[in-house]
Parts: C-alpha cells; structure tokens; sequence
C-alpha cells in the first residue's frame, strides 16, 4: 500500500514536471518575452570595413551593421539576439549555402553570377567605382588624370587595374596588401590614388585620424548596386525587402548614410528602389 502511495506521488510530480517544461517551450518558441528569448538570428557582415562593417573593441559599427540591426528588429529581433559572423568577400555563398548565416550585409553586390547561388533582398544601397585623394590634390579631376598617378594596387581586387585597363593605361600601379595600408601612403604621398567603391572610400576616409585629408574624385566609374543575401528560395528576402522600404520611409536610412559615412562628404545616391538594379 505505501508502494502505492509513492508510485502515485512520483506520477503526480513527473506530471507537473512535463507541464512546466511545455510552457517553457512556449515562451522560447514565440519569441515574444523580450530579453529572456532564447531565439537568435545569424548575420554575416564585414569585419574589417570602417563605415560599413568593422569589429571594434566596443562591438560592431558601419552603415551595413546598422542596416542588418534595423532588418533583424523588423523581423522580431533584438539587438541583443543577433548573432554576428565574419562574411569575406570569397566565402559568403558558400555561408549562405551552408546555412551558417540566415542573411549577409557585407558591400554584397548583386551580379548575374552570384545570383545563380543566392537569392538578393534589395538593392540597399548604390555605390560607384571611384578614387580617394588627398584633400589638397587639384591636380586629378578627371580619370584620365591618372596617366602617370602612383595608383594603390591592393592584393586581390581588380579595382585599380580595371583603372589602367580601360581609362588611364600610363597608372604606375603600387602593391599594397590591404585598403588599410593604402591610406599612409596616400597621405604621405607615397601613392596619389586609392581606388574601389566609392561607399568603401568613405567609411576609411570618415576615420578619425583621416577627417579632412582626404576627398572622393566622383568619377562613377561603376555601378555596385549592394543588396543582402540569403539562401536559394528562402522566404526571407521578401521579408527584408519590406524592411529595407520601412527604413527608407522612416528615414533611418539616410541617417545611417550620413552617420557613417557623411564625415567623408560621402555623396550618396538616393535609395535605390526595390529590385531595381543598375548595370
């Protein structure tokens, strides 16, 4: 008899135990209790882009952190559960194919070829080819000023060679391994131009220790039209797309330009509308 007693005690508080655990499940499947959510989202970004994406010891800044923030918070995300990943420029179709990042904001531009492996929301933002100088440079208004220009050549990118190729075939091409390293050298006047994206120029040239000694040529050399990436057939890019409209309506976008990149002279192209890609 008193077997039986226990036996049924122990029924009753398994019971209540499974009980507990099920609402518990509950608040973490909704994803509506706020802090306490245990629901994240994976977003790749550029770890090493002042301006656009840039792993700083107070956490991550740039025009495309705050445009991935802004997209997860429409998505029912906080600040808080978003999980942020490194996306280099080689391996973000094969992240995105993989599944270890649900969406990727990393100066992405949309081409014919990357949209065979990825789907695009966007574009979010229009950029051009272009050229840094120093601030007191008169003398390159023009890229066929560059014939004979010390033109900073970085390991991996076509940018400065495209230059030669096709406008200024007499550019003097200097190697230097990063965009980073460029920027001594242009303001000591080791080199005479920076050449890639215009919005990428910017985000260096915003840094503190460079406000005021550098200015963009405005050449326009390119379209880059920048969208973010998510898997093949997933249901999210219609998602961010409404997102990305919200925050051009509320203006948040253009106070994410001007914050990050403005401090350069950033002249930005208005909001490039949805699905609408320049060639």
């Amino acid at each position: 008899m008193k077997l039986r007693k226990v036996t049924a005690v122990s029924a009753t508080v398994f019971a209540l135990a499974l009980t507990a655990t099920a609402c518990g499940s509950d608040d973490k499947d909704g994803g509506d209790s706020g802090s306490g959510s245990d629901k994240t989202i994976t977003v790749g970004i550029k770890f090493d882009q002042p301006g656009l994406g840039q792993k700083t010891p107070q956490g991550y800044a740039g025009f495309d952190v705050d445009v991935a923030t802004y997209v997860a918070k429409k998505l029912g995300y906080s600040e808080d559960q978003i999980e942020w990943k490194e996306a280099k420029s080689a391996d973000r179709e094969t992240m995105l194919q993989r599944g270890d990042v649900d969406f990727i904001a990393a100066t992405y531009s949309i081409t014919p070829e990357r949209q065979e492996k990825v789907d695009f929301a966007g574009p979010y933002l229009l950029a051009h080819q272009d050229v840094l100088v120093r601030a007191d440079d008169d003398k390159i208004k023009s890229p066929k000023d560059l014939n004979n220009a010390k033109l900073c050549s970085v390991t991996g990118s076509t940018s400065a060679q495209n230059v030669k190729d096709k406008l200024a075939p007499k550019a003097q091409l200097q190697p230097y391994p990063t965009y980073s390293a460029c920027l001594p050298g242009l303001q000591n006047g080791a080199v005479d131009a920076l050449t890639t994206d215009d919005s990428i120029l910017a985000g260096y040239a915003a840094q503190s220790q460079f406000k005021g000694k550098f200015k963009l040529g405005g050449f326009k050399l390119t379209n880059e039209n920048y969208g973010i990436g998510v898997k093949k057939g997933s249901d999210l890019k219609d998602k961010i797309n409404k997102a990305l409209e919200a925050m051009v309506a509320d203006k948040a976008w253009q106070k994410a330009v001007d914050k990050n990149l403005g401090p350069a002279n950033y002249k930005n192209e208005p909001a490039p509308k949805i699905g609408e890609i320049k060639s």
